[in-house]
């Protein structure tokens, strides 16, 4: 009996270790399954966020293509007379430091940028157009896009941002065809001034649609795009003034104009992928299909619908009715104390970027090193090539700064930054003469000048615009702070040259620097951070002015910012 119950207890011990070892086997089970499925949730929710960012970029491209076309078609310098393909850049750059000109034909002529600066010399020997046909023909189309920014953001409140988009890249497609098969002035004419209204529209459209369908945390960087694809159509322009030059007169300057049909063309593609602004769908009162692109446009699913209902009641339709409001003109004509400060900021930001002198430091760069003392023509287009290289690629510095640092640090480094290279300049025209010191310093401070601007003011002056402004009034408050833009820009192209005869170019970059000075205390009087936050959360910092000492990003944020670089 002992021995049985020995066997049994055995048995028995047996029997629970053997229940013990399963149990502890469902258990492991268990968790490896709950592993595997967190594991799993964790690779699809990072690849959902990949899937996402990758689509906005998309439409962030998409959406600036048409600034591409500002950039290739825009720029007369004033290459009036036979070019020689070889010696092409040399003859720009010697054309523009040695002919006899008046300050309106150079501020005309400096207006545009890209492949008209190549194709103006064909068209004058093909269509024999006269020297005031030819300013005529540069100066519509600075005219006209202005005109198109201005009836650009009605029109988006009317038919959409996407299809805003879509109609700028038809016109200018027209335009373009047009300018391509002209066979006299009048009809070039009537292209440039349809190509023109496109350009205006597109570009003001551009920055809005993008910050309106961009994550909070990537918007600073996708709304800079639109900078980045002007400069990219500036060089598009000269590599096809270069490629297609040696072509016939009759038909070289048709093809250099009709390859700026292809960014608008890959524009009516990409209308099949992007989608419509989910805050203009709430206007419209399409909350649901607002709800459905903030789904395909945010990497957190969870954020979906509190991020639906800010919208909502910015856009004053709770309830999915609209409230009663003032016509948008007549609310801006006669703002209310937070429209006011928006208006301070908005406006006030876009002619700081113009009136501190960086068109004429860009366009009259040659002029500015001939006078430092650089007289041999391949040192000042490598000195003029420095300028374009150095803008380019600080502006590409800044896309990835602007949502990680912040936008007012970028903004203190940018204007202090300028301050101090547009007063050295200004002392070394004036001073130091025509020796090699005054001629690197010139340089030094030229292409200074244009790294400070684009890591700061140049980027963030149109991110800024299309952020501030409530939704109601987004559009037609951009446009209009891009025609105070470009009226300042006019205004500083037409008066450079009177200017430096009047008080010298040393002192007309002096001016400058007091301009530039008072643009930092601008900054850190009337400019918000807008980092991390929601356009409607941006819109409440104008609403309670006091809680922007709790937002406010001090200039001790900027330094810090230069000791880590």
């Amino acid at each position: 009996m002992g021995l049985i119950g020995v066997q049994e207890n055995g048995k028995g011990e047996m029997a629970l270790s053997l229940g013990n070892k399963s149990k502890y086997k469902r258990m492991d089970s268990e968790l490896s399954d709950e592993f595997d499925d967190e594991a799993s949730n964790h690779y699809n929710e990072l690849e959902r966020k990949k899937s996402i960012r990758k689509y906005v970029l998309a439409c962030a491209i998409f959406a600036s293509l048409n600034n591409v076309l500002l950039g290739y078609v825009q720029k007369f310098l004033h290459e009036s007379f036979t070019l020689n393909p070889p010696n092409y850049l040399n003859t720009v750059i010697c054309d523009l430091v040695s002919l006899p000109r008046s300050p309106l034909r150079i501020s005309l002529l400096c207006t545009d940028v890209g492949v008209m600066s190549g194709a103006i010399i064909f068209i004058q020997e093909d269509l024999k157009i006269s020297e005031v046909q030819e300013e005529v023909l540069v100066g519509i189309l600075s005219i006209i896009s202005l005109l198109g920014s201005l009836a650009g953001g009605r029109t988006s409140d009317i038919i959409g941002r996407k299809w805003t988009i879509a109609f700028a890249a038809v016109i200018f497609q027209i335009g373009a065809a047009i300018m391509t098969f002209a066979p006299s002035f009048q009809i070039l004419m009537i292209g440039r001034v349809l190509a023109g209204v496109g350009i205006g529209f597109g570009v003001m459209i551009a920055p809005v649609y993008i910050a309106e369908i961009s994550p909070t945390v990537d918007r600073g960087s996708l709304t800079s795009f639109p900078e980045i694809f002007i400069n990219l159509g500036i060089l598009l322009g000269y590599v096809s003034n270069y490629a297609f030059s040696g072509l016939s007169v009759h038909i070289n300057w048709r093809v250099m104009l009709a390859v700026g049909i292809l960014p608008s063309v890959f524009i009516g593609f990409a209308l099949f992928i992007i989608p419509e602004s989910p805050r203009w769908l709430v206007m419209q009162n399409r909350v649901e299909d607002a709800r459905s692109v903030l789904l395909k446009t945010n990497e957190n699913e969870n954020d979906v619908d509190e991020r639906l209902s800010e919208i909502v009641a910015a856009a004053g339709m709770s309830n999915g009715e609209k409230n009663e409001e003032k016509a948008v003109w007549r609310e801006l004509l006669s703002p209310s104390p937070p429209l006011r400060r928006m208006l301070i900021t908005g406006f006030g930001i876009q002619c700081f970027q113009q009136i501190t002198g960086i068109d004429a430091t860009v366009y009259y760069s040659p002029e500015i090193f001939k006078e430092a003392g650089i007289e041999n023509n391949s040192k000042l287009l490598a000195a003029t090539v420095a300028v374009g290289v150095t803008k380019t690629a600080f502006i590409l510095i800044a896309t990835f700064l602007v949502d990680r640092v912040g936008r007012k640090p970028l903004l203190y480094v940018s204007t202090i930054g300028m301050t101090v290279c547009l007063l050295t300049l200004s002392l070394t025209l004036g001073f130091l003469g025509h020796g090699q010191l005054g001629i690197a310093l010139a340089v030094l401070c030229v292409c200074g000048n244009v790294a400070f601007f684009s890591v700061g003011m140049g980027p963030i002056c149109w991110i800024l615009t299309s952020e501030i402004f409530p939704l109601r009034l987004r559009a037609q408050a951009s446009a209009l702070g891009a025609v105070g833009n470009r009226v300042c820009s006019g205004l500083v192209a037409m008066s450079f040259l009177s200017l430096s005869r009047t008080i010298t170019v040393g002192g007309t970059f002096f001016l400058f620097a007091l301009l530039s000075a008072l643009s930092v205390l601008f900054a850190y009087k009337c400019v918000p951070e807008t980092k991390g936050k929601s356009l409607e959360q941006i819109e409440l910092l104008f609403e309670n002015h006091n809680e922007w000492q709790g937002s406010e990003v001090e200039m001790g944020d900027s330094e810090h910012l230069v000791q880590k670089a």
